[in-house]
């Protein structure tokens, strides 16, 4: 059985290699779409700037490494929102609930949505002042994942998450997959090793009566025509990553990660972090994230979420002998343009 296991394993990690290999080009920088997707709505994994992919536990691991799911005892829910790019107006909710089935399956469902306010409606005729009237564009995305452990050591799982983006007349709509896996071993899993394949599937476009447009054709007979639409791809990525625990005691622990992302349609990047954690209530965490060129100042603009991120936790049972806990997560994180990103979260296992 141990031998089956680790055969699977290699096939999977080869496959995911070897996506890998096309991906960081440079040359595509900027064509995918959906790329909200790459963003981590989470308060408490991003206070590692998600470099804990290797590491992550519970819900937050349906954004990074959906292996991680496995790791909910009973039922988690999740409830977190930010300021998006602070002083740009955009809001970032998100919800989430994981429940055990079975022996060692989890099942759990994330509902992400990203506002971006009102904005004034124009037209060609009317292009400074507009209508009078404003529409409002949303994000959403719905994901599904199923995780299980297929040993003490073995944890992974497969994620689907349909895509919505829209606005009053217009919408686009797509569907991505997600799978990874986390492998930990050494005494009390100290040292922990993750990968995992994000944002694979069908293209994107956008349809609807907004691409619509009436006029007249050379005969003088008034005509609706419907405008084609370019298609485009979903950011896909690759995540290589590894943590180890360290403890003092019974009372504190500090884990050190490192990752690796090979994008598809953007630069590459690498990062580590780490949390400090006292008696598993009080949390301090915090990492660095490094894209080639970002300190260039013709990259800045394509790499705004580089640099420094922190973040803090404070999780307290519920009852004096209850294993229900509820937390208190809290991250920011620096960005070279507006005012960094600000996230708050509130946690409940049951």
């Amino acid at each position: 059985m141990k031998k089956l296991n680790f055969t699977y394993i290699f096939i999977f990690a080869f496959m995911l290699v070897s996506v890998g290999l096309y991906a960081g080009n440079k040359d595509r920088v900027g064509q995918a779409g959906a790329t909200e997707l790459l963003i981590n709505p989470w308060a408490r994994s991003s206070g590692m700037h998600s470099l804990n992919q290797a590491s992550t536990r519970g819900l937050e691991a349906m954004r990074l490494n959906v292996g991680g799911l496995a790791f909910t005892n009973k039922t988690q829910v999740i409830l977190a929102s930010g300021r998006w790019l602070s002083g740009s107006d955009i809001t970032l909710t998100t919800f989430g609930i994981a429940q055990a089935v079975g022996e060692t399956g989890v099942l759990g469902v994330n509902v992400s949505s990203m506002s971006f306010g009102e904005i004034t409606r124009t037209t060609t005729a009317n292009p400074d002042l507009g209508t009078g009237g404003t529409y409002r564009p949303s994000y959403t995305n719905i994901g599904i994942a199923y995780s299980k452990s297929f040993s003490e050591s073995i944890h992974g799982g497969v994620l689907i998450r349909v895509i919505t983006h829209s606005i009053s007349d217009v919408t686009s709509s797509g569907v991505a997959f997600d799978t990874g896996i986390q492998y930990v071993t050494g005494d009390d899993d100290q040292i922990k090793f993750g990968i995992s394949l994000r944002n694979v599937g069908t293209p994107m476009k956008f349809k609807g009566d907004g691409l619509e447009q009436s006029a007249f054709n050379p005969v003088n007979e008034l005509t609706t025509y419907s405008q084609r639409t370019e298609g485009y791809e979903l950011p896909s990525l690759l995540h290589i990553g590894g943590a180890y625990d360290l403890y003092f005691g019974d009372n504190t622990r500090l884990t050190l990660a490192a990752n690796f992302t090979s994008n598809s349609f953007r630069n590459d990047y690498l990062g580590g972090g780490l949390e400090f954690a006292f008696r598993e209530m009080f949390m301090l965490r915090a990492g660095y994230k490094y894209e080639d060129g970002a300190l260039d100042d013709l990259q800045i603009a394509n790499s705004a979420l580089n640099g420094f991120a922190a973040g803090l936790t404070v999780e307290v049972p519920l009852g004096k002998e209850s294993e229900s806990k509820i937390g208190l997560d809290y991250s920011y994180r620096t960005t070279h343009i507006y005012d960094g990103i600000h996230s708050l979260g509130i946690k409940i296992d049951l």
